[in-house]
Parts: C-alpha cells; structure tokens; sequence
C-alpha cells in the first residue's frame, strides 16, 4: 500500500503542478480563452493513460511461463530506467514553471490553438504511462498492488497541489521530491534486483544464480509467514518498499549495489557540474 501511495502521490503531484503551472500563467497574461483547449487537453491525456494502462494489463496477462518471466522482468528494469531518468531530470530542472511558460508563451504568440492542446496532452499522457508502468513493475516484484494506496495518493496529491497553487500554505515541494527521490531509489534499485531475478528465473541469465544468503526465519507452527519473512508483514512492506529480498542470488545482490553505487556516482558528478560558477 506504502509504495502505490508514493508512487502515485509523486506522479499525481507532478501531474497538479504542471496544469497548475499552465492555468496559472494563462491566468496572469489574460488568456484565459484558452483553458477550454488545456482542459480538452489534459482530459485526453488522462483517457489516453486509461487506454494504455488497459493495453497494457491486457498485454501482460497473455505470457505465461518463461514468457510471463521475461515479461514481468522487463517491465520491472524499464520501470527502474524511467524513475532514474525522472529523478536525474528533476534535479537538473532549476526552474520547471519557466520552461512551461515559454512554450505556453510561443504556442500563444503563434496563434496555434494545437500547441497549448499539445502541452497539456502529452504532460498528462507522460505521467500517466510513467504510472502505469511504476505501478505494474512493484505489483510484479511485491506480488501484488494496493488500489486503496494509489487512490489514496491521488486524493494526497490533488489537495497538496491545491495548497500550494492558492497560497493556503507554504509547502517546500522541492524538498519533498528530495525526499521522496531518496525513497524511490531504492525502490529502483529493487526493482532492478528483482527483474535480475525473474530473468535468472527464465533461464535468461545463467549466471552468479548461487543463493547469497538466506536469512528469512522458519515459518511458525501454524504455517504461517514470521513478520520479518520477505512474506511476513514487515518483510512484505520492505519488499514492496525497498526491494527486500530473505534469500537472494548473488547477482541480485550486486545488481542492487551496482545501481546504488551508479546513483551515487552520477549524483557527486551532477552536484560538482552544477556547483561551477557560470563564468558568463
């Protein structure tokens, strides 16, 4: 529940930004003539994301056996691909509102109704294909997906997205991508170890598949799954979460620090470029 909740609280929140961000400047330059053509935009966006996320459902459940594996693994390590590129990509955005503004401004100027209709379409669209495949990729390696959790994220985002665009509150939304940022990596980074997984599972990756360890408890007299078994209660919610793994293969085990030591590279590498002064 834990990670529908985040996955769509974040995707909902930068989903409610970007059309505040839109409404609030066709607001301030008195172009308000054009909100209808957003609206139709953003709408089409969100029933082009329902169609995707059926395609896709309907996609996934024809594979079975090795194929379903496969599947499930690929889907599990692009979904870990796109949260790192979302990551990286936010962090590199000093200004969003910005950007946004400038293309508002050329589609306006331009007279070409299509371009704000564009804007609005493919921001949602991008959100919701990103959902899709986040939300699938932790239902494939948690075993299942909370609906209340993504639900309740949705609701979180749009009252948050509210607050902030009307001035009721002084959020830092920054610092809550900051921190949520942290949280989705090694949500990644699980995703990664657990799409290794399926695909050593496959046959796909014959190697490195020696069991690293095995540190999940016996199960109890009554057969059921001790708190901290990867099934148990705690267990469950560190797998959805972090990728949380009782007995993993030694290739899952490196996957997972390979990518975090990844992050960490690019992160000190990104940090130290966009510490240079600007000498122009």
């Amino acid at each position: 529940m834990l990670t529908s909740f985040l996955i769509m609280f974040r995707e909902s929140l930068e989903a409610s930004l970007i059309v505040g961000i839109i409404l609030g400047y066709l607001a301030r330059t008195k172009q308000q003539k054009y909100n209808n053509i957003v609206y139709l935009g953003i709408i089409s966006g969100i029933v082009s994301s329902v169609i995707f996320a059926y395609l896709f459902s309907m996609i996934a459940g024809g594979f079975e056996g090795v194929a379903e594996q496969v599947f499930e693994g690929a889907t599990m390590v692009i979904g870990a691909a796109l949260l790192t590129f979302m990551i990286f990509w936010m962090m590199k955005q000093k200004n969003v509102s910005a950007s946004y503004h400038k293309r508002m401004q050329r589609s306006i100027e331009a007279g070409a109704s299509f371009g704000l209709f564009t804007v609005g379409f493919i921001s949602i669209l991008r959100e919701g294909v990103e959902t899709v495949i986040f939300l699938n990729a932790a239902r494939f390696a948690a075993g299942s997906t909370s609906i209340l959790g993504a639900f309740l994220g949705i609701i979180a985002a749009i009252v948050l997205g509210y607050v902030v665009f009307t001035g009721m509150a002084k959020v830092s939304v920054k610092r809550f991508f900051n921190v949520s940022s942290i949280v989705l990596v090694l949500f990644a980074a699980g995703l990664v170890s657990h799409g290794i997984h399926e695909f050593q599972e496959a046959g796909v990756i014959p190697v490195l598949h020696g069991q690293a360890w095995d540190i999940n408890p016996l199960l109890n007299p009554d057969g059921s799954f001790p708190w901290l078994h990867e099934e148990g209660i705690i267990g469950s919610i560190l797998k959805g979460l972090f990728g949380y793994n009782g007995n993993p293969s030694i290739l899952e085990v490196m996957s997972y620090g390979v990518y975090l030591g990844g992050i960490f590279i690019i992160y000190n590498k990104m940090n130290r470029i966009s510490s240079v002064p600007d000498k122009s």
